[in-house]
């Protein structure tokens, strides 16, 4: 294990890239769980919902979802990460295949992006990870 701790730590751009959606609730809290704690290191983080995690975006899923029994839904997750500093991108190339309109998006995505955009997050990035 190294000696650094993660305030020593230069590294501080994290992209994450959503692709959990509806079908894997399971997978769908840790994100912005792990951005938010990221954001509240000082950390730069941005979240690219994109395939299947585009359906996170859409007005009724996240409040809706919840990734165990009982606890605390999807979008209380994503609120979390945009008070602790997390930007949210949404794949616009991903949207029609999931039949989902700019007017159907939840008020917390920052930014419809293109595919340019994720790529130029991750190369831009210290850090990436994918759910």
């Amino acid at each position: 294990m190294a000696d650094s701790h993660y305030l020593d730590n230069e590294e501080k751009s994290v992209v994450i890239v959503m692709t959990s959606g509806p079908s894997t609730p399971h997978r769908c809290a840790t994100p912005f769980y792990i951005g938010a704690i990221l954001a509240s290191m000082d950390s730069d983080v941005h979240i690219f919902f994109t395939m299947e995690g585009v359906m996170l975006a859409k007005k009724g899923v996240a409040e809706n979802l919840a990734a165990m029994k009982d606890g605390k839904t999807i979008l209380e997750f994503i609120r979390d990460a945009k008070v602790a500093g997390v930007k949210l991108h949404l794949c616009k190339p991903a949207m029609p295949g999931y039949e989902l309109d700019v007017s159907d998006i939840i008020a917390e995505i920052d930014e419809v992006s293109n595919a340019g955009a994720l790529a130029d997050l991750i190369l831009s990035s210290d850090k990436s990870m994918y759910f």
